[in-house]
Parts: C-alpha cells; sequence; structure tokens
C-alpha cells in the first residue's frame, strides 16, 4: 500500500492483506461473534456491520452510516444466519457498478458449517489442533482421513476456495 493511499476507518471493518474488506461483530455479554461477511468494498462491509449492530445494540450503536439506518434491512431474528442475511441484503446496496459479487450469484460465498462447528472457530484459540482437526473433518466429509492434498492447479479445471477469505 502507497503511504498516500487512504484506507477507510469504519467501525467493525478491516481489510484483509489481499484486498478484501471483512466485517463481523461481537454478540453483546458473550465472546462469541458473528461473521459478516467478505466484500469487495469497504462500504459494503460498514454496511453490513450497520445491520447488526442496530439489531444487536440497538439505537445507541455506534454506526458507519446513521443517516441510514430506518432504510437498512431487519434481521428477522436474533439468531446469527437472520443477521447475517440482513447484513448481506444491507452490503449488496453498495455494491459498484461492474462489482462481481463471490461464486457470481448477488451473496457472498457461505460454508456449510454446522453452528456447533461456527462456536468451536470463534471460541478456540487459532493454535489449537483440535480446532484445526475438527475444521478438517468437517470440509473433507466423505473422504478417508489423510487424503487432503490438493490436486495442482489445471487439474480437471476445479478452483478451490479459502474459507478464510
Amino acid at each position: 500500500m502507497n503511504e498516500q493511499e487512504t484506507v477507510p476507518a469504519y467501525i467493525g471493518v478491516r481489510k484483509r492483506k489481499w484486498g478484501k474488506w471483512v466485517s463481523e461483530i461481537r454478540q453483546p455479554g458473550k465472546k462469541t461473534r458473528i461473521w459478516l461477511g467478505s466484500y469487495e468494498s469497504a462500504e459494503m462491509a460498514a454496511a453490513a456491520y450497520d445491520v447488526a449492530a442496530l439489531h444487536l445494540k440497538g439505537s445507541n450503536a455506534r454506526l458507519n452510516f446513521p443517516e441510514l439506518s430506518n432504510s437498512f434491512p431487519k434481521p428477522v431474528s436474533s439468531n446469527a444466519e437472520d443477521v447475517q442475511l440482513a447484513a448481506q441484503q444491507a452490503a449488496m446496496r453498495f455494491k459498484r457498478p461492474g462489482q462481481e459479487a463471490e461464486g457470481g450469484g448477488v451473496v457472498p460465498l457461505r460454508v456449510g458449517l454446522s453452528p456447533s462447528q461456527i462456536q468451536a472457530i470463534n471460541e478456540s484459540p487459532l493454535e489449537s489442533p483440535k480446532m484445526w482437526m475438527e475444521l478438517e473433518c468437517a470440509l473433507l466429509v466423505g473422504e478417508p482421513h489423510g487424503s487432503n492434498q490438493l490436486e495442482e492447479p489445471g487439474d480437471d479445471d476445479i478452483d478451490y476456495y479459502s474459507i478464510w477469505d
């Protein structure tokens, strides 16, 4: 990044080293976080955060776009999946023309992990061998243990996606 290039400072948003903007929010009174998504722009991630903050923390929440608070979609419940869905809908309102969503769809790609697996990831330190083993098992369902080597790019023209972006 150039010294002259400024990074927008939005609440609940950070930029990955490969350029994606991500957003998450800590659930009030808990140690767990709700993952709100990975987006192409900081504004999209900030809008996702605002929806979750408004729903979880109420009208006194610090928002990135307070002037838009009445127009944001409202989650149907405090369930993490409902909050994520409303957050993604709000983020898509900030999508720039010509900007392609992950996977070619209108919402970011979702990985099918169970609530207990997500909780284990949120509560376990990244250095935890148990967490990595559980994650490996979740992602390699149907494959025998030990056959987790990825083929070289170009083999069968398969695209592999990281769960971390």
